[in-house]
């Protein structure tokens, strides 16, 4: 099914391209490869294929290159009989949540953090422990998941995470409040530290960008409209399910996470 989206107060809507699962990794996969987190040397490409709303195979090889998504993207697929690790669905399940996150067994999860995130060389052993005893109790490969309960960004900098870096690092989902030159206003609810556990605080505002010489990911977008935040991006606009669906796996990534303070 095609997507709908509001435009000048009409339900419009959008061909089937604007599905294209590489476009939507590449939204969210975009900053952090900017701020030299993620993946190749490879943004500025990365961005106009964005903009321009094209892809390739030359789009899908860059975006193998991110050591931490791909192999999530893979695991997804795998998990649900899907041969295209760039399906719309399984990019969708990763960095918002949907329902082909269930289809993901504890077993196949468990052998993924071994053998493609390495976790057994690269933690010591109760380190190792806290994170694997997690999928037991539902784990699943979400963004959210591995932002959260894997203490240390992988990528160039191997540095452990803090409260700051994980509110930057998750995708969160924000209201606008005002559009600006370049920049939105928005709400959104930080992560914050409370009673010696981390949770989504109150709603506050946050000016964020937008555009890059002047070309910009979402367009046609209003006040009150939702859009999805990563390093304080605007990577893409969100229908209620995204949102609730986020909402959904942060929480329940924040309660795993927790379990290290019980």
């Amino acid at each position: 099914m095609p997507k709908q989206v509001r435009h000048d107060k009409v339900i419009m809507m959008i061909d089937n391209k604007q599905f294209d699962g590489s476009i939507l990794a590449a939204r969210y996969a975009f900053m952090p490869n900017k701020l030299r987190y993620c993946g190749g040397d490879t943004n500025s490409e990365i961005f106009e294929y964005i903009t321009r709303q094209q892809t390739d195979p030359g789009l899908q090889t860059m975006l193998g290159e991110f050591q931490t998504m791909f192999p999530y993207l893979k695991l997804i697929a795998e998990s649900n009989k899907i041969l295209d690790p760039f399906n719309y669905k399984v990019v969708e399940a990763y960095w918002i949540g949907n329902e082909l996150l269930e289809n993901v067994s504890m077993q196949n999860f468990y052998k993924y953090l071994v053998d493609e995130q390495k976790l057994k060389k690269r933690f010591k052993l109760g380190l190792l422990e806290k994170v694997f005893g997690k999928i037991p109790v539902g784990a699943k490969p979400h963004h959210s998941f591995h932002v959260l309960n894997i203490p240390k960004r992988t990528g160039y900098y191997p540095i452990e995470h803090t409260l700051e870096t994980m509110d930057e690092c998750r995708i969160a989902p924000a209201k606008i409040i005002e559009i600006l030159n370049g920049k939105m206003k928005v709400e959104y609810q930080p992560l914050i530290m409370n009673d010696n556990k981390i949770e989504v605080g109150e709603p506050v505002k946050k000016e964020v960008f937008t555009e890059i010489n002047k070309k910009a990911f979402v367009r046609g977008v209003e006040v009150g409209d939702f859009v999805s935040l990563h390093w304080s991006w605007v990577c893409d606009s969100l229908t209620k399910d995204q949102v609730d669906n986020l909402n959904k796996w942060t929480k329940f990534n924040l309660a795993l996470l927790n379990l290290n303070y019980a």
